[in-house]
């Protein structure tokens, strides 16, 4: 037992662990200092809204509720009539392998 207790160099252990031990509480605190900036920072939604809310009040009383009445601008989609045309194509061709295929059909049958 003694010749452990030489080996181990207990104060030497007991200082090691007390440092840890203090850099271990550093370590929780700027976690937990991290979580609440986080929480803090993410918690931005209700600010959000509450501007929101602010501007609509501010746009009505300038536009003195003109604003609120009218519809809203037709938005052009130019995508949409890529879309349209690249559908179409699509279909033509898909038609036309199905013709193909009744083709090859009909010819296995006979």
């Amino acid at each position: 037992m003694k010749s452990m207790n030489n080996l181990m160099k207990v104060p030497e252990i007991q200082q090691t662990m007390m440092e840890l031990s203090k850099e271990m509480m550093k370590a929780g605190i700027m976690e937990e200092m991290m979580d609440d900036t986080f929480e803090s920072a993410l918690d931005d939604e209700g600010l959000d809204e509450a501007a929101d809310t602010e501007i609509e009040k501010i746009l009505f009383e300038v536009t003195s509720g003109l604003l609120g009445k009218a519809s809203d601008a037709p938005v052009a989609h130019p995508e949409g009539e890529a879309a349209a045309v690249a559908s179409d194509a699509v279909e033509s061709s898909d038609e036309e392998e199905e013709e193909e295929m009744q083709k090859r059909l009909e010819a296995l049958r006979t």
